[in-house]
């Protein structure tokens, strides 16, 4: 970028020198700049999103909740380290918490799977969830994930259809349910515990139906091209802001959630507890028919696309 910035310094010279007209060459190289710009502001956003001391579920969880008590199993195959969940207390309310965790370490990254879950974390997370509602309890997911894992042994146990099950019973549940994406949001391992009421997403977060690295290898056939798939892919919190997909961005410091993870810890807090106040004194079948109301609106379809 810096070498073309010195081009259109010696373009603007030559103007001014021998009296050519050279405005569409300067025009095109200022717009290379501004493209190669956004490109690296992306891609900046997307190593803060993977930054490996941002803040994990875990570590929000024990600065929010009281007394959390975390659950385990799906009850039907395996209990998935992938997938944290539990009730705690928010103030004086108590709460599920769902939630995707990596591991800090090798040894806990091999144990939690990178967070990437098998579909008996989904199938916790929606028995929880179907838990919280029996008992009237409002529902806080923290989404933090690059997928679901496609291995061989997750394919055979259903992890399209655990997925698909908790997008139609999340829709459903008669209690409110407000969602954080707070690093990576990847496809639909992210879907799977990402539908609510209220959907909250950190600055520097990122959510995408397919990683940067990915995208590059199959669209653009290479994937040393990711920053720029990252760009095309529109991942970033204020795409999604603009595109009406999440509720709202909840600003960061400067550098990074990581530089202060308690304070975002309790700018998390307040909103939580402002969206509860808010949600709770709600009545679930109307809850249920706004939360529906809302999905139905993403996207755009009309005849005139077709054929």
């Amino acid at each position: 970028m810096i070498g073309i910035e010195e081009k259109i310094e010696e373009l603007k010279k030559l103007i001014e020198t021998s009296g050519l007209d050279a405005r569409d060459e300067i025009a095109q190289l200022a717009e290379k700049v501004r493209s190669q710009s956004k490109v690296e502001g992306v891609w900046k956003q997307v190593e803060l999103a993977r930054h490996p001391e941002r803040p994990y579920s875990l570590d929000y969880i024990d600065r929010i909740f009281d007394n959390f008590i975390e659950l385990h199993g799906d009850r039907a195959f395996a209990d998935d380290p992938a997938i944290v969940g539990g009730v705690g207390f928010l103030g004086s309310r108590p709460v599920t918490v769902i939630a995707q965790q990596k591991g800090r370490t090798l040894r806990e990254n091999v144990w939690r799977n990178h967070g990437m879950a098998n579909p008996e974390g989904y199938r916790k997370a929606l028995r929880l969830a179907k838990a919280a509602e029996k008992f009237r309890r409002p529902i806080v997911t923290f989404v933090d994930t690059s997928g679901a894992y496609p291995g061989i042994g997750s394919e055979e146990r259903g992890v399209a259809e655990a997925i698909a099950r908790n997008l139609r019973d999340f829709s459903q549940l008669l209690t409110p349910i407000v969602c954080v994406i707070i690093g990576e949001g990847g496809s639909g391992g992210a879907l799977g515990i990402c539908v609510g009421d209220k959907i909250h997403m950190l600055e520097n977060a990122i959510c995408s139906v397919i990683s940067p690295e990915g995208c590059a290898s199959i669209l653009l056939r290479d994937a040393s091209k990711a920053k720029e798939a990252a760009a095309m892919l529109r991942i970033t919190s204020g795409d999604l802001r603009a595109f009406k997909m999440i509720s709202s961005v909840i600003p960061e410091p400067v550098k990074g959630a990581h530089t202060d993870p308690v304070g975002m810890a309790k700018t998390l807090k307040e909103i939580l507890v402002k969206d509860f106040d808010d949600l709770c004194a709600k009545k679930p079948e109307v809850l249920v028919r706004r939360r529906n109301h809302k999905l139905r609106k993403f996207g755009h379809w009309g005849e005139d696309a077709v054929g």
